[in-house]
């Protein structure tokens, strides 16, 4: 198999081709994206090895706790498709992303429409496709499901918050726990479902023990539920859970799963599950954008002081997370310039007209050339979902690659059966029927082939025991991966 291998599999996983990694890294295949004849728009590279790995970690850490993959943090339909193959739910905040998943084929168990505060037309549709599983935390929001759906699981939103988070939510959502009852009471005499409490400690926690708290307080509302007759079976912990490479799932997976132990009991009858977004994306994206002008600031007397880089993507675009995300960024070179003593002071610019469009305000970098390309690791969290294509830039393609540990590992996982054909110097993935094989002797090729394995459905699988299979394999190495 060529090591420059573009994958094609023709079946409900990728929708498009991935590039299969053998000894070569993401900057190896960013090298030779950036190298080719006429690129000058920027891009993404996704890394499937990073988010297998995220999956598999997570089952390792905590075991009980199921994740639904927060939609509104990436919805490219690559991450989607292979959440789905892996068996995780989704956390779905609105209409588009409920219909995303459902023309996934996941079953709708496996969503959890997680807005406190929903339009009634997005309501209505959730009633219509039986998307029952649903977050609240007012009074109003009760009489609207009454009204449009009164036979939603509703799953009450209390108030915890981190005392630092990247992105606080408790100053919009959910209910004070002192008010719970109230809610509860309300929803009794609606004769509406309760069947479980969710919090969100804030989006990026920098403080693990709130989880301990957190989970203290939903027993507390788990017990005035059920003194109102209420059988709660579900316990949401919300995200919060960070997504970068310096940081691990430990320190929170250590309060989660002893906060657990204690208060819902491994046998209690309460299902968990978390709605982790950035800790499954953030690292798997890697952007590249090109230089596309330069200017220098010089003093009075003509010295030179920094200079100004513009590059093709901005705050209107893939850094919308600085504004909106409080994401701070930084720039890795795609080739060495030489020693860092030679690098010099410089400000980083987005591609619009508007002055707001800064990435970076400061910083320190060898002197680039138009068509230098600078590379932006970790940008999968909450940057391309919230991109506009303002001034007209286009927004960043997005290229898959997928190590070939990784690719071992799924074979081994997934279990159907998938060929590789080479065909004029590349290996595209067909799918195992005769009708296939007949398409590629018609083609003319007589080269030789190579069998994986992949799923041709995400329905063909239970989801209870994928998550058994995934939690018992071993870790591979991140290098590996």
């Amino acid at each position: 198999m060529p090591n420059r291998a573009n994958m094609k599999l023709e079946c409900n996983f990728f929708t498009g081709s991935a590039r299969i990694l053998n000894q070569e890294t993401t900057m190896d295949a960013i090298r030779d994206l950036a190298k080719e004849t006429g690129r000058e728009d920027p891009f993404y590279v996704l890394d499937i090895g990073d988010i297998v790995q995220k999956i598999k970690i997570w089952r390792l850490k905590m075991p009980r706790v199921k994740p639904f993959y927060a939609v509104k943090c990436n919805d490219n339909q690559t991450v989607l498709e292979l959440l789905a193959a892996l068996g995780t739910g989704f956390d779905c905040a609105s209409k588009a992303e409920i219909k995303k998943i459902l023309d996934l084929g996941v079953d709708r168990s496996r969503i959890i429409y997680a807005h406190p505060c929903k339009p009634a037309s997005h309501l209505r549709y959730a009633a219509k496709e039986d998307v029952s599983l649903m977050t609240f935390d007012n009074e109003t929001e009760l009489h609207k499901v009454k009204a449009y759906y009164p036979n939603a699981q509703l799953v009450l939103r209390i108030r915890c918050d981190a005392e630092d988070s990247q992105c606080p939510l408790g100053i919009k959502f959910g209910a004070l726990p002192e008010d719970a009852g109230a809610l509860l009471a309300t929803a009794r005499a609606l004769d509406l479902n309760i069947v479980g409490v969710s919090f969100h400690v804030g989006s990026g926690c920098r403080e693990p023990s709130v989880f301990q708290r957190a989970i203290a307080t939903a027993r507390q509302v788990f017990d005035e539920a059920q003194e109102l007759g209420f059988k709660p079976n579900l316990l949401d912990i919300g995200g919060g859970f960070p997504g970068t490479r310096n940081n691990t799932l430990d320190e929170i997976a250590e309060y989660v799963n002893n906060s657990l132990d204690e208060h819902f009991p491994e046998g209690c009858g309460v299902k968990v599950i978390a709605e982790p977004g950035r800790y499954v994306v953030a690292s798997a994206f890697t952007l590249a954008t090109y230089v596309m002008a330069k200017r220098e600031v010089c003093d009075d007397n003509g010295t030179f002081l920094s200079a100004m880089y513009y590059i093709n993507d901005g705050v209107y675009g893939s850094f919308n997370c600085t504004l909106y995300d409080h994401q701070e960024v930084y720039p890795v070179l795609l080739e060495d310039k030489g020693p860092e003593e030679s690098y010099t002071p410089c400000s980083i610019w987005g591609p619009t007209c508007d002055g707001l469009d800064q990435v970076v305000s400061e910083a320190k970098l060898p002197q680039l050339a138009c068509g230098d390309w600078l590379v932006w690791p970790e940008m999968g969290a909450y940057t391309l979902v919230a991109a506009g294509s303002f001034n007209g830039f286009p927004l960043p393609s997005v290229h898959v690659v997928v190590p070939h540990h990784t690719w071992l590992y799924l074979e081994e996982f997934m279990g159907s059966v998938v060929n590789f054909k080479q065909i004029d110097g590349a290996c595209v993935m067909m799918g195992s029927s005769e009708n296939d094989q007949q398409q590629l002797h018609e083609s003319g090729s007589g080269s030789s082939s190579l069998t994986t394995r992949w799923p041709c459905s995400v329905t063909t699988h239970d989801s209870g025991s994928l998550d058994e299979q995934l939690a018992h394999l071993t870790v591979i190495d991140v290098g590996e991966m």
